[in-house]
């Protein structure tokens, strides 16, 4: 009788024990979403910016109008900002992620700059795994919100390395290129597609022809088809996919084993087939060289006396190219693309013209090209 009780003591203080610690987890699993949540409703929405200079005039007298919705605004200065928020109470709502737990991903920079602020938001130690070559600007963010870096050779390298990373830390590896389409609520709930319908609302073309954006993990584009289709809109999505990237390639012929040399154009394109990227959702797919990206880049940058970063000169060349259609089929409507970043991130690499021919080749001549679309 008494080995029973005793035993019976023993189970029930390992139920208590057990209790307990579910309550302080839980406890502090409801501290970090209202963290979150709390620095949400901090954060103003970002604005939509209507292309309205002379140099593109031809276009809006022939009934195009232009849009750039500005996501270099957020706290952390890009539009991976909302990735990581989504991805963050993502992994804490599937209870991957617990208290001092360190957090691991794979990025080329912005997703890492705004994971890190989340990390530190919630006081949870942070490493990006990243290739070499990432600007010095982006490395020095993740470190000022506290994150560190660790370094690989190739874009390809990063996945084994976060996957390692975690299991010798304990960590978690937050998987942006897995994970990214499914964490955000496609169906509304104040994502970038919804944001980007609301405020097209008192324009004269209400809802957008065309949207148009890059892909690095593909959760963007995905998050925006599912929105469009779920509303019935007949808006088109195009991703502008940049040179070396593999994306324009499985887009066409559905081979999900594809590989490439990866991209040049930093934070969009890549090396293989990402989870996330849902080829379904794409009605069209713009190969843009890295040249005329820069070129392109160049061009909006004095459109809006302020420079931009090189993905969204991606994005811009693949606007103009839909506009040029656009305007010689008769077609009205509005083309609406995203500022993923702002330029200042680039000023000793793309924005410097010995970088750029060094590593991505004189782009010269494709500037003078593209401002014949697009004189400044």
């Amino acid at each position: 009788m008494t080995g029973n009780t005793t035993e019976g003591l023993f189970h029930a203080g390992s139920s208590v024990g057990a209790a307990l610690n579910s309550a302080t987890s839980q406890q502090w699993l409801h501290w970090a979403i209202a963290q979150i949540e709390s620095d949400f409703q901090r954060s103003a929405d970002t604005h939509l910016i209507a292309i309205k200079s002379d140099s593109i005039k031809k276009f809006s007298d022939a009934g195009i109008d232009i849009y750039f919705k500005d996501e270099s605004t957020h706290p952390t200065g890009s539009l991976k900002h909302r990735l990581a928020r989504s991805l963050f109470l993502y992994a804490l709502c599937n209870g991957w992620v617990r208290e001092g737990q360190t957090v691991i991903e794979a990025s080329s920079g912005s997703t890492a700059v705004s994971e890190a602020y989340f990390a530190r938001l919630l006081g949870l130690p942070f490493i990006a795994v990243m290739p070499k070559t990432t600007s010095p600007e982006k490395i020095a963010l993740i470190e000022f919100y506290g994150g560190r870096c660790h370094f690989v050779e190739r874009a390809s390298d990063v996945y084994a390395a976060s996957r390692l990373l975690a299991k010798e830390s304990g960590g978690h590896y937050m998987d942006q290129f897995t994970y990214a389409e499914r964490a955000t609520d496609w169906r509304g709930n104040n994502n970038i597609a919804e944001s980007i319908f609301s405020q097209m609302s008192r324009e004269r073309h209400a809802i957008p022809t065309w949207i148009v954006v890059g892909a690095g993990t593909g959760g963007t584009s995905a998050t925006i088809g599912r929105y469009v289709r779920y509303h019935r809109h007949p808006t088109q999505l195009c991703v502008a996919d940049p040179e070396g990237s593999v994306f324009a390639k499985y887009h066409q012929s559905g081979d999900a084993s594809l590989t490439s040399n990866g991209s040049k154009i930093e934070g969009i394109g890549r090396p293989q087939v990402e989870p996330s990227f849902i080829r379904e959702l794409v009605d069209r797919m713009i190969e843009v060289s890295n040249v005329n990206s820069i070129a392109a880049m160049r061009s909006l940058s004095a459109l809006l006396a302020r420079k931009v970063g090189p993905s969204t000169g991606t994005n811009f060349f693949a606007v103009i190219s839909i506009a040029e259609e656009m305007r010689k089929a008769g077609v009205q409507g509005a083309i609406l693309s995203l500022i993923c970043d702002a330029g200042e991130r680039y000023l000793p690499t793309y924005h410097s013209d010995s970088w750029v021919n060094a590593q991505l080749g004189n782009c010269e001549h494709a500037c003078k090209r593209f401002a014949q679309l697009t004189p400044i």
